[in-house]
């Protein structure tokens, strides 16, 4: 069924749980896999930060075709940008599932802070997984 899976990852505990997740369903259905981070800004020490978190994923994943992308987004457009360079990216690989994990956030935190996932599902035709903490 699913062929090319996308997971994002930010090296917190849910988007680890994330990456297990999309690892499983990837082997399951001997899909390939695209690892992604989307950092904002041009510092260095946010690039080279993402490439670890990068790094470190796909160290832990064991499925039969990996890649991994580092996804620079503007800062000016906060969440709204990560969303729309990971979006780019599922377009552009052709991802068939995104896999995110999500922060679920509830109130007035999650109407002022937002959700990369949350925008996700308006920007993706792919089907998309969210992966929920605990």
């Amino acid at each position: 069924m699913y062929k090319k899976i996308m997971v994002a990852v930010d090296g917190s505990e849910t988007a680890n749980k994330a990456l297990e997740e999309a690892q499983n369903i990837a082997n399951s259905y001997n899909a390939s896999l695209c690892i992604v981070h989307c950092f904002s800004g041009d510092e260095e020490s946010a690039k080279a930060a993402g490439k670890e978190i990068l790094a470190k994923a796909e160290k832990s994943v064991d499925a039969l075709s990996i890649e991994t992308r580092l996804l620079e987004s503007n800062i000016a457009y906060g969440l709204n940008g990560i969303s729309e360079e990971i979006s780019g990216a599922v377009k552009e690989w052709g991802a068939d599932l995104i896999v995110v994990g999500t922060a679920n956030r509830r109130g007035m935190r999650r109407f002022v802070v937002g959700s990369v996932a949350e925008q996700l599902v308006s920007l993706v035709e792919s089907s998309i997984l969210l992966v929920r903490p605990g």
